[in-house]
């Protein structure tokens, strides 16, 4: 399962019903009332074992501790049915944990919602194997567990088709705090990312820091041990009383106010937005702007206050030209009612597309952590006629880049004093012209361009050309046509253009 709609707390009675039906009753009745309140999805989990077979012979009148547990606990099958129909009248989810193959069959004909493996059972592979042919989603904690044996029974489930999620627990009962090992959710969040992780709980039940915690951190599944206490019922060290639950739901419930939105960007109140726009600058004026001028950085001001209708700093780039409908006067506040606006992202995202078609087209993979640098020599109305697209791969002692040039684009001739480059042209042909002399090379072709030789290209189908050369440097690019030298706006860089 790669997520739950809802949070899920699950109530594990585990033996806490001592036996005594009616005791079970009156525990999912309470926990009901508590949680009525709360809008998480909620499950109630029972333990299966069938103490005949599970139990050897020799020791069925042993004074071990879990085998006269379990012995003393003991319920009917009858007995169970009715916890089971009391879940479904309260409107928990049933959930119930085998530890033996025939319980898994029980679990079946009783039909519980939700299948749980038990630390103790994670590697006992042939009840994995039975747990594994059912339909149901399957909920596995992990205690004292082996990062490689957790592996193991993710890739189990994984290649079944399992609906399944795996739980953070430490096995001790009760855990100290400096036991609890928090940040294992965000281990796990990070190596299983398609599994939905949680958290099952044996600390101290009056410790509600650890579920503010484990909601931080992400995990989406919540289990406690409770039971009432009342009467000849006694509570161990690590069940929670009705009150302790109370207050257990109730700091998960703050926690997750408190964590807000997941998965995404959060959305954002009139009023922070209303206080942030207050603190920004506004563009004004420097000097008179005549009608039909671009306003620049070099003829605006950047200063407070920023007025209604005022195009502020935040709005200023190189993405949104604005051109003055009306001459301004020195220090007006510039005004969107008073320009035209003219925005060029949307130029800047079709040469992304395009660039990405070609290298697609071309079998070149490209590092997606890699920079995405467009040069528009002439700006980006002119890019189709004269540019290029480059991706430094690696520039250190000695350099490689990729070259894209689209159908048709010409790179302006140059040359460089610091650099030698070879080009190795790996899709398409181009047309090269070093210090004059033009000739056509295509894939395969290699080139090496010397320092000072002036060179040109253009490719009339479209050309990926690997760039292998000494260190490069940004003031070493030198070209004929001092109109390029002189636009210091002909580089565009992105950096998140892969997606």
């Amino acid at each position: 399962m790669s997520d739950w709609e809802k949070p899920l707390f699950v109530f594990e009675m585990a033996n806490n019903h001592d036996g005594d039906v009616e005791h079970g009753i009156a525990i999912m009745r309470e926990m009901r009332a508590i949680s009525a309140s709360h809008a998480f999805d909620f499950a109630f989990k029972l333990q299966f074992r069938q103490l005949d077979t599970f139990i050897n012979p020799a020791y069925r009148n042993s004074d071990l501790k879990y085998i006269k547990r379990f012995t003393e606990t003991r319920l009917s099958r009858e007995g169970f049915q009715r916890l089971r129909d009391e879940m479904r009248r309260l409107g928990f989810k049933a959930m119930c944990t085998p530890f033996d193959e025939p319980s898994m069959d029980l679990i079946e004909e009783m039909d519980f919602d939700i299948v749980k493996v038990a630390s103790c059972s994670l590697t006992d592979w042939p009840l994995l194997e039975r747990v594994a042919q059912t339909q149901k989603p399957i909920v596995a904690s992990t205690g004292g567990a082996a990062i490689e044996d957790i592996d193991k029974v993710v890739s189990f489930f994984k290649h079944r088709d399992k609906r399944f999620a795996i739980m953070h627990c430490v096995a001790t009962y009760p855990t100290e705090r400096k036991h609890l090992e928090l940040n294992q959710i965000d281990f796990l969040r990070a190596r299983y990312p398609q599994v939905t992780i949680g958290y099952s709980t044996h600390e101290d039940p009056s410790n509600t820091d650890a579920i503010r915690i484990a909601v931080a951190k992400g995990a989406k599944i919540f289990e406690k041990h409770v039971g009432l206490g009342a009467g000849d019922h006694k509570l161990n060290a690590y069940s929670a009383s009705p009150a302790q639950v109370t207050a257990w739901l109730g700091a998960a419930q703050d926690a997750f106010e408190m964590c807000g939105v997941s998965g995404e960007r959060m959305p954002f109140g009139t009023e922070e937005l209303q206080t942030l726009r207050s603190l920004q600058r506004g563009v004004f004026a420097r000097g008179p702007i005549a009608k039909g001028e671009r306003i620049t950085p070099e003829r605006s001001n950047f200063q407070i206050p920023l007025v209604d209708g005022q195009v502020s700093a935040n709005q200023f780039s190189k993405y949104q030209h604005f051109i003055a409908k009306r001459p301004l006067a020195t220090d007006e506040p510039v005004m969107f009612a008073d320009l035209d606006t003219v925005d060029v992202r949307g130029r800047v995202y079709d040469i992304v597309q395009r660039v990405k078609k070609l290298l697609a087209d071309s079998g070149v993979r490209a590092p997606g952590e890699a920079d995405l640098e467009i040069s528009h020599h002439y700006g980006l109305e002119r890019f189709d006629e004269v540019g290029t697209t480059l991706i430094t791969v690696v520039n250190r002692e000695y350099c490689k880049k990729l070259i894209i040039s689209l159908p048709g684009q010409v790179h302006p001739e140059q040359y460089h004093h610091k650099k030698e480059e070879t080009f190795h042209v790996l899709y398409g042909q181009v047309r090269l012209t070093l210090d004059g002399v033009e000739k056509v090379y295509g894939p395969g072709s290699v080139i090496t361009v010397e320092r000072g030789v002036r060179h040109r290209f253009v490719s009339d189908t479209g050309t990926v050309i690997e760039e292998i050369s000494s260190s490069h440097y940004k003031d070493d690019s030198y070209y004929t046509d001092p109109a390029i030298s002189a636009n210091k706006s002909r580089k565009t860089l992105l950096t998140y253009w892969m997606g």
